[in-house]
């Protein structure tokens, strides 16, 4: 696979990052201190080059019925200005990715994929559009993606922000998205502004012709300064969305796996009118009980789980871990984990296997981290 480089690539050397291979990529690792990095973004505001993801515009008349065959939730029902978290399935209900879709005019979405789907979602997209008055259109080498989150994340946004225009910024809830100017380089640029996020944390993602991504990532960490923004790699994003409990594709989700095992049926709106891909197997999986689910556990000693471990109860299998981590906010392992479903209930006591030998966790409600409000 030929190595891919974001618009920002020579922006991160020259703040020392440490790099690594993500779906093609090559991803600032961290900069520093991912544990720092981590304490930031909780604390303060990190500041995530997320260019590799994808972005797929989906644009027509029948755009918003097209989306509605093609992924598992009711796209039409969004409202101009809003987001839905969402999946795209094959026919046998498997996950092909989770994705969030932004509906940003009556014929008009953005969809967004995961980094090392996103090739494959935009040509899965494309395939499905047969018969629908649509364009798809894979917009994904063009677009930068720059997120600033955690707490003073609203605060260096609105540096940028002409005062006529902050209302939008202060006013936008959580799952929507709005055009803003912002004021990069020395001109304004109007940009879409989303406020979604993968950290627990409030915070914003910006997308951005990759001639400007430079101009914006300066202008963005010039804004935190004194505020406590630090830029963050890969390696803290991870940490931070395992604590929010928030699933990898991947890790936590893959064609092997349906949305019911996962703990995501409620994206799955089989309630919606018309045929979607993937509705009939995914009708006949929620009528059945699934035999294993994804849960969140809470180590009780210091050594963590890491993915493909094995739970054990009473010394015998009965699921694998999907990801897992010291929880550097919580104090504690933690770690996600497919488990049968008879020892899936909060409160029941587990052993995963630790390169032999068995180390005490316990199934807890997820997330493991809520920020207060």
């Amino acid at each position: 696979m030929t190595e891919q480089y974001t618009a920002l690539y020579e922006e991160h050397k020259k703040l020392g990052a440490s790099f690594t291979d993500f779906g093609g990529w090559q991803m600032p690792l961290k900069y520093s201190s991912e544990l720092a990095e981590h304490h930031a973004v909780r604390r303060a505001a990190g500041l995530f080059d997320l260019s590799h993801m994808g972005e797929v515009a989906v644009t027509g008349p029948q755009a918003a019925a097209f989306l509605d065959y093609a992924l598992t939730g009711k796209l039409s029902a969004v409202a101009v200005g809003r987001a839905k978290y969402s999946l795209i399935t094959n026919a046998d209900g498997g996950i092909i990715d989770d994705l969030i879709s932004y509906r940003l005019g009556d014929d008009s979405y953005l969809v967004v994929p995961n980094a090392g789907n996103a090739a494959t979602v935009a040509a899965e997209l494309a395939a499905r559009a047969d018969g629908f008055d649509v364009v798809v259109q894979d917009q994904t080498a063009a677009t930068s993606l720059v997120a600033v989150q955690g707490p003073e994340a609203e605060a260096i946004l609105l540096d940028l922000v002409p005062s006529a225009q902050q209302d939008l910024v202060t006013g936008m809830k959580y799952y929507a998205a709005a055009q803003v100017e912002l004021s990069v380089g020395g001109s304004s640029h109007p940009l879409l502004v989303a406020r979604t996020g993968y950290t627990g944390e409030d915070g914003f993602e910006i997308y951005v012709p990759n001639d400007d991504a430079a101009a914006l990532w300066q202008a963005l960490l010039a804004a935190g300064e004194g505020r406590g923004l630090v830029p963050a790699g890969l390696a803290c994003r991870d940490s931070l969305r395992l604590e929010a409990g928030m699933p990898l594709y991947g890790n936590e989700l893959s064609l092997d796996v349906d949305p019911y095992a996962a703990g995501l049926g409620g994206v799955v709106a089989l309630s919606k009118d018309g045929d979607f891909v993937g509705r009939e197997a995914l009708a006949a999986r929620k009528e059945q009980a699934p035999a294993h689910k994804l849960v969140g556990l809470k180590g009780s000693g210091r050594r963590s789980a890491r993915s493909h471990y094995q739970v054990l109860q009473d010394g015998n299998s009965v699921g694998e871990v999907t990801s897992g981590a010291p929880s550097p906010t919580l104090g504690y392992p933690i770690a996600l984990a497919y488990v049968d479903a008879a020892v899936s209930a909060p409160g029941t006591s587990l052993d995963v296997d630790l390169r032999g030998k068995p180390e005490s966790f316990e199934v807890v409600s997820l997330p493991f981290y809520k920020r207060a409000k």
